[in-house]
Parts: C-alpha cells; sequence; structure tokens
C-alpha cells in the first residue's frame, strides 16, 4: 500500500470513528441539556383561532416558554379538516423544535376517508401526549318536538332520510357521531357539513339541521338559555354541568361512549430525550391551575398520558372509525 493510500484510508477509518461516536453521543447530549436553546420551538395548531385546540394549545405554549425557558410561538395553520397543519409539521425537521397540537380528527379519522393523504398519521409523527378528551352532548333545536333520543330515532324510521345531523365538517368527530347514530340505529339520515361548529348550532338553533352532536362548551349556554334542548351526553357519565340530562348508555345505545380527544405529536425521529422531556413539561402545565380552570370552561377533560398511551389511543381510534367508515360507505367530500 503507497503512502498515499495509506493516508486516505485512515482518514477513512477516522470518518468511520467520527459517525459511530456522534450517533452514540447524541442522545446523550440531548439528556444533558442541548435541549432546548434559545431557538423558538413552534406549536402548529391545524384549526383556525378560537376554538378549543387553538385556545388549550395558546395556554399550553405560554407555560411550556417560561419551563425550557426558550420562545414557543402558536401557528395556525388551518384547513382540510386539520390535515394541512399535520402534513406541514410531519415534514419538519425531528429536532425538537416543530411540535403539533392536534385533535382525532386529522390522526384517526381522515386517514381513513382520504387514502392519499400527504402524511402518514402515525408513522409520520412521534407521539408526547394525550392532553384531554372533550364529550358531546345530542343537541336540537326548542322547537323541536322531540323529547328523547328515541322520538328522533323513531323519526328517522318512519321517514328514512328527512332528518338532518349538522357538523363542523366532513371526516370530524362530530359527523362520525351522526353516522355511529345511524348505523346503530340502522336508520338513514343526511349529514350536513359546516365550516366549523359555530355556523353547524346556529342552523340547529334556527331549525335548518335537525340535529347535531356538538362540543358540550359550545352548546351549554344555548341549553342554558332553552334556545337548544339536550336528549343525550356521549360521556361514560353523566356531567356535572348537565346533571339532568342523560348518557347515550343511559338512553338505550350501547357503546357509544364518544369523546374527542387532543393530543400533541412531533415529527418521527424526533431523539426520545426530547420526546420524554416534552412530555414531562406538557404534564407539568397540565397541573397549572389557570389552565385546569380553562379546561373546565372548554368542558375539556385533562388527562396527561405518557407516549405510549396516546399511540395506543390513536390506533385503536383508526381502527374504530375506520370500521364505521367502511360499514356504512362514508366517502370523502
Amino acid at each position: 500500500m503507497t503512502f498515499t493510500h495509506r493516508r486516505a484510508f485512515c482518514a477513512l477509518i477516522i470518518a468511520l470513528i467520527a459517525i459511530a461516536l456522534m450517533g452514540a453521543i447524541g442522545p446523550a447530549a440531548f439528556a444533558q441539556g442541548e435541549w432546548p436553546t434559545a431557538k423558538p420551538i413552534t406549536w402548529v395548531v391545524p384549526y383556525p383561532p378560537g376554538g378549543s385546540t387553538d385556545i388549550l394549545g395558546r395556554a399550553i405554549a405560554l407555560r411550556l416558554a417560561k419551563a425550557p425557558g426558550t420562545p414557543v410561538v402558536v401557528e395556525n395553520k388551518a384547513g382540510a379538516t386539520g390535515t394541512i397543519g399535520s402534513a406541514f409539521v410531519a415534514k419538519a425537521v425531528s429536532d425538537g423544535y416543530t411540535l403539533l397540537g392536534t385533535s382525532i380528527g386529522p390522526q384517526a379519522i381522515v386517514p381513513n376517508l382520504v387514502p392519499s393523504m400527504a402524511y402518514d398519521a402515525v408513522r409520520a409523527f412521534e407521539p408526547i401526549t394525550l392532553i384531554g378528551t372533550i364529550p358531546h352532548v345530542l343537541v336540537i333545536g326548542a322547537a323541536s318536538p322531540f323529547r328523547t333520543v328515541a322520538d328522533l330515532v323513531g323519526e328517522a324510521k318512519a321517514k328514512p332520510k328527512t332528518l338532518s345531523f349538522a357538523s363542523g365538517g366532513n371526516g370530524t368527530i362530530l359527523q362520525m357521531q351522526g353516522e355511529l347514530l345511524a348505523i346503530q340505529t340502522g336508520t338513514r339520515m343526511t349529514h350536513v357539513p359546516y365550516k366549523g361548529d359555530t355556523p353547524a348550532i346556529q342552523d340547529v338553533l334556527a331549525g335548518h339541521a335537525s340535529f347535531m352532536f356538538a362540543p358540550v362548551a359550545a352548546a351549554l349556554p344555548h341549553v342554558q338559555s332553552g334556545r337548544l334542548r339536550a336528549l343525550a351526553v356521549t360521556s361514560a357519565n353523566r356531567l356535572k354541568a348537565l346533571p339532568d340530562v342523560q348518557t347515550m348508555t343511559q338512553a338505550g345505545y350501547k357503546d357509544f361512549v364518544v369523546e374527542q380527544w387532543q393530543a400533541a405529536y412531533a415529527p418521527a425521529g424526533t431523539p426520545k430525550p426530547v420526546v420524554q422531556r416534552l412530555n414531562q413539561e406538557v404534564l407539568h402545565a397540565l397541573k397549572d391551575p389557570d389552565i385546569t380552570a380553562m379546561a373546565d370552561k372548554l368542558g375539556v377533560t385533562l388527562v396527561g398520558s405518557s407516549p405510549q398511551q396516546l399511540a395506543d389511543t390513536q390506533k385503536t381510534d383508526l381502527a374504530k372509525w375506520g370500521k364505521l367508515i367502511k360499514d356504512a360507505g362514508i366517502k370523502a367530500d
């Protein structure tokens, strides 16, 4: 071997050793505090400002900024039932500086409706934590003649396709609950999607839509004022805010415990020490009295899970809503 060849060979060996050492010390470096730095963390909300996901995300982001000592910026990237913002985070650098605060729709429902999505809802992300859950309430307008869920279902059976149910959009958990009621009762009802929960509720108030499953916090003021009538809640137990309203199970509809979940994710490949640190910080934030008080107003039951628990929840709901979508023949509009 010539001198030149020996030098090249030695340089190659040194380079390979350096690469191996970098791989070995990378996670340790993160664990020792290289993350976070003064670089801002971006918390992406895949919905417009003002909704539960946005309000909750901003409160957590504010608390996170205090803990790691680095700025946290909230960016709303709305559209396509939350999938535009999700796709943005899926393609982001896996360094812990771009996070996704999202809900069940983009992560467990829409993937079953849109086969050619821009991201894989499971493989493209590292779960951080299940933030909380939101129950829903089946509501009708005050002028509606129905007094119970059975009355509503009876009308749907007697007059197929005449009843309509509103939702905040195609692929939302609100639509899925209406479809679930139809398939469980063997009825045919018309889904009417709106661009958000608020216009959907307004049309139920006006009697333009027969009913809807609405987030409790959004429907509660109208129920309390008497403009909406609550027939049942989708939680496992009765709600403190609506103690006289029975659950769907109590109304005679089994396997109808449905709650929307809120969760945080990072791009796939984010170092495990960073994911664990983020998990700890978000869980700590969820114990903040201001956040717990705000969650009560939003109707959110705070959870704060491990990354694995979020992964398990997502997997279960992907299968559950995938089966419903297939059985009901639901198509993306």
